[in-house]
């Protein structure tokens, strides 16, 4: 555990009071494979509450794999295995029966809009439905607040019953945002959120993300090293499988590191 008065600061220059609690997300000896070739080995680290966790790597590096295992997604894949330990609020993720109220607390962004054939009304609501709220007043309730804090809401809000396969992409994007926060997770992992998005709207969600980091805890991968320098209080860097390190962002990219490589690839001389 982190001592609080030597804990580093926040992007945004607040304190890090969540070094004095139990991590949200702990990871040990974690080790990924598919049919039996490793994609990561031996990680080990911790994500705190209410921080935005960045993930930097060159492809083919792990990242997106890492993700897969923070939600069992695994469990999808017959190829896919893994082994080691994640708990989630203290609790190892296997020990989860059932697997939906696992997933329900861990919204998941992928790097195209996947979007379900319903309208935008439903593609929120999906989820509360799907955790019995059926009174049309409070489902009103829940896709406005969700829409809102995707930054879609003035968008949409005279279309809701058009498909939500008719929007532009980022505003697709944005919805995709908004479906996953409609599940009230405590876990938002996003992967190259905006590999599809023009830069306009790219910043416009980066300004959603900085908001959300108050009510949950955000794990963001992305190619975009300039990108988790905005966004991510600490970032990790994964190389070939192996997680190089991690550190306070701004550390990082200020040259204070403990493997040349980080500098490396942070400077864009690789990757």
């Amino acid at each position: 555990m982190v001592d609080a008065a030597a804990a580093p600061e926040r992007a945004d220059g607040s304190a890090f009071p969540l070094y004095e609690e139990q991590p949200l997300v702990e990871v040990r000896d974690l080790v990924i494979s598919y049919r039996g070739r490793p994609a990561l080995r031996d990680i080990d680290l911790d994500v705190y509450r209410h921080e935005i966790f960045g993930i930097v790597g060159p492809a083919n590096s792990g990242k997106t794999s890492f993700l897969r295992a923070l939600n069992r997604m695994d469990a999808f894949n017959p190829a896919m295995q893994v082994a080691g330990s994640i708990r989630i609020n203290g609790k190892n993720i296997n020990d989860w029966r059932n697997e939906y109220a696992l997933r329900s607390r861990i919204g998941v962004v992928f790097p195209l809009p996947v979007g379900l054939p319903l309208s935008v009304y439903d593609n929120v609501a999906f989820s509360p439905r799907l955790r019995g709220i059926r009174r049309k007043a409070r489902l009103d309730e829940v896709v406005e607040r969700c829409l809102t804090r995707a930054a879609l809401w003035d968008e949409v809000k005279d279309r809701l019953d058009s498909l939500g396969s008719l929007l532009s992409g980022g505003q697709q994007q944005r919805l995709t945002i908004a479906r996953a926060l409609s599940q009230e997770p405590e876990l938002l992992l996003l992967d190259e959120f905006s590999i599809a998005v023009d830069p306009v709207t790219t910043m416009r969600i980066e300004d959603v993300l900085r908001e959300l980091r108050s009510e949950i805890t955000i794990v963001l991968v992305t190619n975009l090293v300039q990108q988790a320098r905005r966004l991510a209080d600490r970032t990790a860097f994964f190389l070939t499988g192996e997680l190089v390190e991690t550190g306070v962002t701004e550390d990082l990219f200020e040259g204070k590191v403990k493997d040349r490589r980080t500098t490396g690839y942070l400077e864009g001389r690789f990757g």
